[in-house]
């Protein structure tokens, strides 16, 4: 997602948001005088927001209990984004952007699973070979409840994964459920290096078909995938199976690269927001053969740039989805710097499909995704067999007849 600086009015959307944004600050503590100086340009300007300072001006001298200038200014801007009901924009204080950033260009050290968020932790539902979760004897179906002393029943997912993720070499403490038997396990994190696409020949009753598993849209991921289904087909796969199961998106120039490979022209996905003007991303041209059948595999944790393309193909009728209904992430977001050092990563936009339907269905509040066309559910508890590629198997059989 490109990052730029930008100046906070065009981000919060004039006089009403900058009312509201101190108005919520009355409860969470922020003070518009210290506010950084865009914010406060809009904000005193405004005779109703003139009387959100004075209330603020009164809670700062007269609260029985002294309150950091910074936490007041931290509590206003967070409040203004919590105002905005939107799961997907964040504010991040500078000493959290600044881990952020740390988190996002170095490298941090982790187990090998793949995981989902369950009520109760996390649920494992793949282990890679040679980490140090399948060293450890963690498998596919383990129910992770605590990372150290800490229960994750009620935390999202993001809590769990944080605590699990950490520096090369230093060691985290799971406790895990199997089968109704708790127990713990004690792992020394690695750097893991998961490729972004693995491929294999499936041999069936029926045929052999091209399986394509792909977790994340990062540059020049796109060729990969390509080259992936070249070698298949080169090896005599009847059809392709692109596995996009907990996939949770990346870049849009991969997706609409990805969608490139099976579509040969015609509109892959449209963008559009209030401060920018509409772009239509179109097929860049040299898409395999459209005798090939395809279909695609997705999950609930299939979203973003994954169901850009999973839409394109299912409006297009160029693939068949198969699995449970996606994420339905149809927005996208931009970070803004900020001049204290914090920052906003804030929703500017929505994406749509070739048929005119927004991938969230109910905007960033409740998306509704994208339904498959076949309904498949893995059990995560049958580890030595994946009852969703089956199903999609047997679907590109009967496309391919």
């Amino acid at each position: 997602m490109p990052r730029r600086s930008s100046r906070i009015p065009i981000l919060l959307g004039g006089t009403f948001l900058a009312v509201a944004v101190l108005a919520l600050g009355i409860f969470l503590g922020g003070h518009p005088t210290s506010l950084p100086q865009p914010i406060r340009n809009v904000l005193v300007a405004d005779d109703e927001a003139q009387q959100v300072q004075q209330a603020l001006d009164t809670i700062e001298d007269a609260y029985y209990r002294p309150i950091s200038r910074d936490q007041l200014v931290n509590k206003s801007i967070e409040g203004a984004v919590t105002s905005l009901d939107d799961q997907f924009s964040h504010y991040f204080d500078p000493e959290t952007y600044k881990r952020f950033q740390q988190t996002t260009n170095a490298k941090f050290g982790g187990i090998g699973v793949s995981i989902q968020g369950e009520r109760r932790g996390l649920l494992v539902t793949r282990v890679s070979s040679d980490t140090p979760a399948s060293k450890a004897g963690v498998e596919r179906g383990d129910l992770i409840v605590a990372v150290g002393r800490d229960l994750l029943a009620g935390h999202p997912a993001d809590y769990g994964i944080n605590m699990i993720k950490g520096d090369p070499g230093t060691d985290v403490t799971l406790t895990l459920e199997r089968d109704g038997r708790r127990f713990e396990r004690t792992l020394e994190r690695a750097e893991i290096n998961t490729p972004v696409v693995a491929s294999r020949m499936v041999r069936t009753r029926s045929g052999n078909y091209g399986w394509v598993v792909f977790s994340s849209f990062t540059t020049d991921s796109s060729r990969e995938v390509r080259a992936a289904v070249d070698r298949l087909l080169r090896q005599g796969a009847r059809g392709i199976v692109l596995d996009l199961r907990g996939n949770g998106g990346g870049l849009l120039n991969e997706a609409v690269e990805t969608a490139s490979i099976f579509i040969p022209d015609g509109t892959i996905v449209s963008t559009d927001g209030r401060a920018r003007a509409r772009h239509v991303y179109d097929a860049t041209g040299d898409a395999i053969r459209s005798s090939v059948p395809v279909v695609v595999l997705v999950d609930r944790n299939t979203a973003s740039s994954s169901e850009i393309v999973t839409g394109a193909l299912q409006d297009r009728r160029r693939a068949r989805v198969v699995g449970t209904r996606t994420y339905g992430k149809g927005v996208f977001q931009e970070i803004r710097e900020l001049p204290d050092g914090g920052a906003l990563d804030i929703t500017v936009g929505q994406y749509f499909l070739p048929s005119g339907r927004n991938i969230g269905g109910k905007g960033v509040r409740e998306g509704d995704g994208i339904k498959p066309d076949v309904r498949a559910v893995d059990d995560p508890h049958t580890p030595r067999r994946d009852e969703a590629l089956d199903t999609a198997l047997r679907t590109l059989a009967a496309e391919s007849r």
